[in-house]
C-alpha cells in the first residue's frame, strides 16, 4: 500500500502543468498561436481574453489594442520555448504565483497600489488645475511681455558692433518730421539706463530708394488701403488717397443712387462708429466682419453721396418724392396711378424743377429714354473729368522728379490729345444741354452720331440728328482730329530721339575728358587718397561708375508701349465709364422690379386683408432690400467703383512700384502675433 501511494505521487509531480501569463498586441495574436502549436507540437494549451478599453503606449503615447493571454505547459523544457516565443512576439510577462491564496495576496497589492496612484493622480491634477487657473489670469500679459521681448531682441540682433565693442551701431529709415522725437527718446533712453556711452542720431546720405511713408487716421487708413492694395507709391510720387476721400464715394454713390437705400447704409455706418471701441475690442477671425468695420467710414460717405444722388435722381426706395410740385403740368400735379408718354413741346411748363428729376418721371412710359440719355452723358462727363485731372498730376510728378522731357514729350501731348477728342465731347454735351431746350428738342443732333462722323470725316447735310451744332464745325472737327492723331508720333518718337542725342552728347564729352587727363589710373588713384582723406565728402565712393548702357531700341520699344496704351487707353477708359450709367439703371430697376412684385401687390388690397397682407409681406420686402440692393448691388458698386479708380484714374499718373516703410510698432507686433 505505502509503495502504490509514493508511486502515485512520483507520477502526479511528473504530471504537475506549469503556465506563464502576460499581455500582448490584439493582432499578433493568430500567428502567436499557430507559433505555440508548431514549436511546442500541440503540447500547449493557450486560452485569451481581449481588453476591451486601449492602452496608451508609454513610449509614443499612441492608444493600442491588446489581449491577456495565459499558456499551459509540462516541464521545464517546454516552458523554455513558450517564454522564448513570447519574447520574440514582444508579449509582457506578468509573475503569478501558483497558490490561489498567494495570487489572491498579490491582487490585493495590486488594487491597493492603483487606488494609491489614483489619489496621487486626483491630487495632482487638483494642483495642476490651480496652478493653470492662477497662470491663465496672468497669461495674456505673459504673451504680450514674450512678444515684446522677442521683438527687441530680434532688432537688436541686426546691429552691429563698434571697434570699441562698447555701443551699437544701426542705419535705419524713419520720418523727417519724426526726428526730433526720436532724439529725445534716445536722450531718455540713455538717461534711463544710466549708460555712460550718450546715444548719437546722424542722418546719412544714401543712394537706395527711401521707403513710403503715409501718415494716415482712422479716417484715412482705409483709402489709403485701397490706394496701397493695387501699389505703394514710390517715394514723393503723388498719393492718390487724398482724392480717393471724395470720388471714390461719390462715383459709388452714383452708380447706387438711391436715397432710401442710402439712409440705411448710413445708419448702419454711424452705429459702427458709435460704438467703435467696443466693436474694436471684439474684433475675431471673421475677415468679412473685419473688413466692413476697418472700412466704415468708406461705408459712411457711401451711404452720405448715395442720398445726395438719391435726391438728384428723386428716387427713394424706387419711388420719388414730390414736394415741389411738377413742371409737367399747369395745376403742379402729379397723376396717380397714370402712364403718359411726356411731350415736351405741348406739355412742359417751362419751370425747371428745383433740384433732381421731376417726380412725373415716374410714371412716365419714356422715363427710361430720358434718364437712358441723362445718365449716359453724366458719366462720359464725369469720366474725362476725372481721367483728365489724373494726366494733369503726372505734371507734378514730373516736375518733382525733375525730368522736364517728360512734360514735354508725354504730360503736354496727353493732354492735348484727350482735350481734342473727349475734352471736346463734353464741351458738345454742354452745348447741346444749354441751346436745346422743351421748344427744339426733336431738333438736336446727335452726340454718337457726331463723334463717329467727326472721326470719319463725314458731314452729310441731313438727317436733322447728323447736322452740324454751328457753323464752321466740319473744319474745326477735322483739325482737333489730325492734331490728336499728330500727338501720337509726338509722344512715340521725340523722347527716344533727345535721350539718343543726350547719351551721344554725354559720351563725346566723357572721351574728351578722357583725353584731357592724360593718365585715368593716376586719376582714380588721387580720388581713392582722396576719399581716404575726407570719408564724409564721399560716403558712397565707389571709384569711377559705370555709365548705364543705352539701348535705342529698347528704349523706342518701350516708348510705343507707354504710347498705344495711352491711346487705346483713352477710348477704352472713357467708355468704361458708361459703366456708372448701366449700374444706376440696373439699380433703380431692381429696385422698381422689387416694389412692384412684392409690396404693390400688398398695398393694392383694402380691409382688414390688405393690413394682413402688408404684415406678412414686408419683412420679406425687407431682406430681400437689404440681402439684394444693399449687399449685392452696394459690392458690385464698390468693385465697379474701385476698378475706375484703380485703372481709368491711376494709371494716367502712378506707377505703384514703391515699398512700405514698416517702423517698430509694439501695436503691430501684438496685432499680428509678433512672428516678425
Amino acid at each position: 500500500m505505502l509503495l502504490m501511494d509514493e508511486t502515485f505521487y512520483q507520477v502526479g509531480l511528473a504530471l504537475k502543468l506549469g503556465f506563464l501569463a502576460g499581455v500582448i498586441h490584439r493582432e499578433r495574436i493568430p500567428a502567436f498561436e499557430r507559433m505555440l502549436w508548431r514549436v511546442c507540437r500541440g503540447n500547449v494549451f493557450l486560452k485569451q481574453a481581449e481588453i476591451e478599453p486601449p492602452l496608451e503606449d508609454p513610449v509614443t503615447g499612441d492608444h493600442v489594442y491588446k489581449s491577456v493571454f495565459i499558456v499551459f505547459f509540462q516541464g521545464d523544457q517546454l516552458k523554455s520555448r513558450v517564454r522564448k516565443i513570447c519574447e520574440g512576439f514582444r508579449a509582457t510577462l506578468y509573475p503569478c504565483p501558483e497558490t490561489q491564496a498567494e495570487r489572491r495576496e498579490m491582487a490585493m497589492g495590486v488594487i491597493t497600489r492603483i487606488e494609491d496612484l489614483n489619489t496621487v493622480l486626483g491630487q495632482t491634477q487638483d494642483h495642476r488645475h490651480r496652478v493653470l487657473v492662477a497662470a491663465a489670469k496672468n497669461i495674456k500679459v505673459w504673451f504680450i511681455k514674450v512678444r515684446k521681448i522677442k521683438a527687441i531682441y530680434h532688432t537688436l540682433n541686426m546691429f552691429n558692433l563698434d571697434v570699441t565693442q562698447k555701443c551699437l551701431i544701426a542705419e535705419c529709415w524713419c520720418p523727417v518730421a519724426d526726428l526730433d522725437r526720436i532724439q529725445q527718446a534716445l536722450r531718455r533712453g540713455t538717461e534711463r539706463s544710466g549708460s555712460s556711452v550718450p546715444s548719437i542720431l546722424n542722418r546719412m546720405v544714401t543712394k537706395q530708394e527711401p521707403p513710403t511713408y503715409n501718415r494716415t487716421n482712422k479716417f484715412t487708413e482705409a483709402f489709403q488701403a485701397i490706394v496701397d492694395a493695387y501699389g505703394v507709391a514710390s517715394y514723393r510720387e503723388v498719393n492718390p488717397a487724398p482724392f480717393t476721400i471724395i470720388t471714390f464715394p461719390f462715383l459709388f454713390a452714383v452708380m447706387f443712387g438711391d436715397a432710401g437705400h442710402g439712409f440705411l447704409m448710413t445708419l448702419f455706418a454711424v452705429w459702427m462708429i458709435v460704438r467703435e471701441k467696443v466693436l474694436s475690442t471684439k474684433k475675431g477671425d471673421n475677415e468679412i466682419w473685419n473688413t466692413t468695420f476697418g472700412g466704415r467710414y468708406i461705408i459712411l460717405l457711401m451711404g452720405i453721396f448715395s442720398i445726395y444722388t438719391g435726391l438728384l435722381y428723386n428716387d427713394v426706395f424706387s419711388k420719388s418724392l414730390n414736394i415741389f410740385g411738377s413742371s409737367w403740368y399747369t395745376n403742379k400735379t402729379v397723376p396717380k396711378g397714370s402712364s403718359i408718354i411726356f411731350n415736351p413741346g405741348t406739355m412742359y411748363s417751362s419751370t425747371p424743377y428745383p433740384i433732381g428729376l421731376d417726380p412725373a418721371w415716374q410714371f412716365s412710359q419714356n422715363k427710361i429714354t430720358f434718364t437712358n440719355s441723362f445718365k449716359m452723358k453724366t458719366s462720359i462727363i464725369l469720366g474725362v473729368s476725372q481721367m483728365m485731372f489724373g494726366v494733369f498730376l503726372s505734371l507734378s510728378n514730373h516736375r518733382y522728379f525733375q525730368k522736364p522731357l517728360n512734360v514735354f514729350c508725354e504730360f503736354i501731348p496727353q493732354i492735348i490729345f484727350l482735350s481734342c477728342l473727349f475734352g471736346y465731347l463734353v464741351i458738345l454735351i454742354f452745348v447741346k444741354w444749354t441751346h436745346f431746350d422743351y421748344s427744339n428738342a426733336g431738333t438736336a443732333p446727335s452726340l454718337l452720331i457726331g463723334l463717329i462722323n467727326m472721326f470719319l470725316f463725314k458731314y452729310p447735310d441731313t438727317p436733322l440728328y447728323e447736322k452740324p451744332f454751328y457753323s464752321g464745325q466740319p473744319g474745326f472737327q477735322g483739325f482737333l482730329v489730325v492734331v490728336a492723331f499728330l500727338c501720337v508720333p509726338w509722344m512715340l518718337l521725340v523722347k527716344p530721339y533727345l535721350l539718343k542725342k543726350k547719351h551721344m552728347a554725354q559720351q563725346f564729352e566723357h572721351q574728351q575728358l578722357s583725353v584731357q587727363s592724360g593718365d585715368l589710373v593716376n586719376h582714380d588713384q588721387d580720388a581713392i587718397i582722396y576719399a581716404a582723406e575726407n570719408p564724409e565728402d564721399t560716403l558712397h565712393y565707389s571709384g569711377q561708375e559705370p555709365e548705364e548702357d543705352f539701348d535705342f531700341a529698347d528704349t523706342l520699344i518701350h516708348q510705343a508701349i507707354h504710347t498705344i496704351e495711352y491711346s487705346l487707353s483713352c477710348i477704352s477708359n472713357t467708355a468704361s465709364y458708361l459703366r456708372l450709367w448701366a449700374l444706376s439703371l440696373a439699380h433703380a430697376q431692381l429696385s422698381e422690379v422689387l416694389w412692384t412684385m412684392v409690396m404693390r401687390k400688398a398695398l393694392s388690397q383694402s380691409g382688414y386683408g390688405g393690413v394682413i397682407m402688408t404684415f406678412m409681406i414686408f419683412p420679406l420686402w425687407a431682406v430681400l432690400t437689404v440681402a439684394v440692393l444693399l449687399v449685392m448691388e452696394g459690392l458690385s458698386a464698390f468693385l465697379h467703383a474701385l476698378r475706375l479708380h484703380w485703372v481709368e484714374f491711376q494709371n494716367k499718373f502712378y506707377q505703384g512700384s514703391g515699398y512700405l516703410f514698416q517702423p517698430f510698432s509694439f501695436e503691430h507686433i501684438l496685432d499680428y502675433g509678433g512672428d516678425e
